[in-house]
């Protein structure tokens, strides 16, 4: 069977990414053209994988005039900019693998929704969280019910305070207006899995969180004046320090996410330039974001069941902290281990699912490998069921994400 072809709509971090499955595995996919406008980035793909020069384009239009270059496209530019470039892959034939969010908007969403299903294509949502080792450990002690019936849920996304302060102040995602609400840019993962794994549509949410923190009225006012961290006297005792979050990675050796944001080639003279001169520099009490850095949201599934989701900045970056409770049992999970008790015996197994397949490596707890492995076969073999998260439940996941921020800023309970 011929390598499954794929064409690269946005080369950024999570772009080039999803193209290193087929650098690692070129008996499975290749990458056989890029759209994407800066130098760097696009040229970076095109020598890594040997794209030809009449398949590199600085934007997508120019991909899209051409005839399907590719059997899928993997789109993974800007969550603003998903919604043209996916109908237009769609009506061309190419099976897609979306980045999440679907869109930042209920109307982009639909029509993404609407598109996929006119061209009758493959498509696939990157919700990583759907592919992981723990996470298919977890629905299959669920399905089997090993604790009975599932009842309610309790799950918290432990962001992480430094972040936070780079993805969601400082960073790309900091500001409703240019990306989107914090729950769909970083959450909509969660209410995704959530839906996963109770395996009953939601009906209802409510939901309330703000932006605490950071903010002008929290900087500390032995900050004075200073809008950068390098120009701050009070920057040694700030949990934020851009030069500590930064420059202290790069003394300790490292060169990948997030330094590479910040600078294509990472050294210290390039970071250090990026915090005089760049956006994560800032004091992150003195930025344009407006996105919340907590949040709790409420679910009511069909059958009374019931969730609850806590987001907050606040934390040590880790994995995700789940409880769930069972009429005969319940399971505690910290993202690699799930403890699960049995009522009748009263005893305690442990799972270690990182033990369980050492072939699930890479990000978001081998969830990005599992969603290449996943989408790759789909398309090889033409079956849509070995995609998880398909264009029906997508959409219904991200309409859960729009009823909660709806009622945040309501203050009510809202169907979805």
């Amino acid at each position: 069977m011929p390598p499954v072809t794929l064409a690269i709509i946005g080369a950024g971090s999570r772009g080039s990414g999803y193209a290193a499955y087929a650098a690692a595995h070129p008996d499975q996919a290749r990458v056989v053209a890029v759209a994407e406008p800066r130098p760097f980035y696009r040229e970076r793909i095109a020598r890594e994988h040997g794209i030809a020069a009449d398949r590199v384009f600085t934007d997508w239009r120019d991909a899209a005039a051409c005839p399907r270059l590719a059997d899928a496209a993997i789109v993974a530019t800007q969550d603003a900019m998903h919604v043209e470039p996916a109908e237009a892959m769609a009506a061309l034939g190419y099976h897609l693998l979306l980045e999440k969010p679907m869109a930042p908007d209920e109307a982009g969403c639909r029509r993404i929704h609407a598109a996929v299903t006119r061209a009758g294509v493959l498509f696939a949502v990157c919700h990583v969280m759907r592919y992981t080792a723990y996470t298919q450990h977890l629905v299959g002690l669920v399905r089997r019910g090993d604790i009975g019936d599932l009842v309610s849920i309790e799950h918290l996304e432990p962001v992480g305070y430094w972040h936070q302060a780079h993805s969601f102040v400082r960073g790309n995602w900091r500001n409703e207006r240019e990306s989107s609400p914090m729950l769909l840019a970083k959450s909509c993962h969660d209410l995704d899995w959530l839906r996963y794994i109770m395996g009953h549509p939601c009906e209802q949410v409510s939901s309330f969180g703000s932006l605490l923190h950071f903010r002008r009225e929290a900087k500390p006012s032995q900050a004075g004046a200073a809008q950068r961290c390098v120009e701050c006297a009070y920057e040694p005792q700030c949990p934020y320090s851009a030069r500590r979050i930064y420059l202290g990675r790069v003394a300790r050796g490292d060169r990948g996410w997030p330094l590479d944001v910040l600078a294509p080639e990472v050294n210290e003279a390039t970071i250090a330039e990026a915090l005089r001169q760049g956006p994560y520099g800032r004091c992150v009490y003195e930025c344009d974001n407006d996105v919340v850095d907590h949040q709790v949201v409420n679910l009511l599934f069909a059958g009374g069941r019931t969730a609850s989701f806590t987001m907050t900045a606040f934390t040590q970056s880790g994995h995700r902290q789940t409880r769930l409770f069972g009429t005969r049992g319940e399971i505690h999970g910290d993202g690699v281990c799930l403890r699960v008790t049995d009522f009748l015996t009263d005893r305690t197994e442990v799972i270690d699912t990182a033990a369980s397949d050492a072939s699930i490596l890479g990000g978001h707890g081998g969830g990005d490998y599992g969603l290449m492995q996943s989408f790759v076969a789909a398309v090889a073999t033409d079956d849509p069921s070995r995609v998880l998260s398909g264009p029906d439940e997508t959409l219904e996941t991200h309409l859960m994400v729009f009823a909660a921020e709806k009622a945040r800023q309501r203050r009510t309970v809202e169907r979805v």
